[in-house]
């Protein structure tokens, strides 16, 4: 399953949708949109259920796909 901002990126691009799109279809401000883009659930500013489930709207995918990709986190390097 791909990371969140994986996910956000790739469908997206697909969507021809940038961060101001997504913020315009969703209450999400468009730098927290660009936060999880970049840096996914991992990063310093983190997602809220209740962003993820606007998201998941907003870019017509499943919830359960955008929970699990928020979920997923990068293998750590040794």
């Amino acid at each position: 399953m791909a990371e969140l901002s994986q996910l956000l990126q790739q469908t997206m691009r697909r969507r021809h949708l940038n961060a101001q799109d997504l913020a315009d279809r969703t209450g999400i401000r468009t730098p927290r949109i660009r936060v999880f883009a970049q840096d996914g659930a991992t990063g310093p500013v983190r997602p809220t259920p209740e962003e993820l489930a606007e998201l998941a709207e907003a870019l017509a995918l499943p919830l359960p796909d955008v929970q699990e990709a928020a979920r997923t986190t990068a293998p750590a390097h040794a």
